[in-house]
């Protein structure tokens, strides 16, 4: 392993007149950005909600509305590329608002001098991660800018959904189960084993992958489902401070009961990363009722698309929006949102 591996998105500067990598992490430099500069500029119920996506009736029917843009480095990683991890996040943001995919648009900013070949690769990934979470591609827009300016391929996609079950912040409720999906951090270090041209052990490999089918399963089963999030960027920690913040209450999580595979947990260790925040693309944390997370834990097991599922802590009775993480020693501590990013440019 190199000797002189140092990361590449350092501790943000308190200072928010300029903007640096941290602002799009997903920790607080984010939110200071959503709520200092979008925020007012927008300001509406939909956007007020801060879920994964805007509910929103239309014509009597409840949609949900997304939209998501990626600029990962490399284009093409273990596991997948830019091309269906676009396809998988927009969809799954449609999924966490309880929403069944059904249409994506996507628009595509291309670098000058960016192999033909490649651009293909992308696009049929693409192609069949819709075909997979079965969605159509309806609309699309394609840009090119000068070398240099776009790193190959930046791609934009939105997508919209007919909502099966409305779940949201709002709705979820002290006593609640948290369940996570499966194992954590994955994507993140398989995206730094490219870039950083790391070898581990064992290979690891990004878990991008749509999530509404064990959504849906949930859904049909009858599972007082109240919110979900997926785990992208800033990882399990963030989402469960999003979660924490937006609806005023506190959450527990037991450190022993959050599912990390052993190759993940090793590479974290030796590069000093916390597994808690690192991006998944094919996780999701729900807050379901705790007379339901025994049987929702089993759905989820056995709809095919998530292992090592765990119910990984509780929310509490206290208006206090901290998110506090029992130790693997036993101990108590914080778990804060981080301000930046551990790793930048993995989504």
């Amino acid at each position: 392993m190199p000797t002189d591996f140092t990361l590449q998105c350092p501790v943000p500067t308190a200072s928010d007149d300029t903007i640096v990598l941290a602002h799009g992490g997903g920790g607080k430099m984010s939110q200071r950005l959503f709520e200092r500069v979008f925020l007012p500029a927008f300001q509406n119920e939909a956007l007020a909600a801060r879920h994964d996506g805007a509910l929103i009736r239309v014509g009597g029917q409840s949609l949900a509305f997304t939209t998501d843009s990626y600029v990962v480095h490399p284009l093409e990683f273990p596991g997948g590329n830019i091309g269906d991890l676009a396809v998988n996040g927009t969809v799954n943001d449609l999924a966490m608002c309880g929403a069944r995919p059904l249409y994506l648009t996507c628009g595509f900013i291309l670098e000058e001098g960016l192999p033909v070949a490649t651009l293909q690769r992308v696009v049929e990934s693409m192609r069949v991660a819709a075909e997979r979470a079965g969605v159509e591609m309806v609309s699309g827009d394609t840009k090119v800018v000068d070398r240099g300016k776009a790193d190959g391929i930046f791609i934009n996609t939105s997508g919209i959904g007919l909502v099966e079950r409305a779940m949201s912040p709002a709705l979820v409720e002290p006593g609640d189960a948290v369940i996570v999906s499966g194992e954590l951090g994955a994507h993140g270090i398989a995206i730094l084993s490219v870039r950083e041209g790391l070898q581990f052990e064992a290979p690891i490999v990004s878990d991008t992958a749509p999530l509404w089918e064990p959504v849906n399963a949930l859904i049909e089963a009858g599972i007082e489902v109240h919110c979900l999030r997926d785990l992208t960027r800033g990882g399990l920690a963030s989402a469960l401070n999003e979660i924490a913040q937006a609806r005023g209450l506190g959450i527990l999580v037991d450190e022993t009961a959050v599912p990390v595979a052993e190759p993940v947990r090793g590479a974290c260790e030796i590069l000093g990363l916390d597994p808690l925040y690192v991006a998944n693309e094919g996780r999701f944390v729900g807050f379901v009722s705790m007379e339901d997370a025994d049987r929702a834990v089993r759905i989820l097991e056995s709809a095919g698309k998530c292992r090592k599922v765990s119910i990984a802590g509780r929310v509490l009775a206290t208006a206090d929006p901290t998110v506090l993480l029992r130790s693997r020693i036993g101990g108590m501590r914080i778990l804060d949102m981080i301000s930046g990013e551990q790793l930048p440019r993995i989504c």
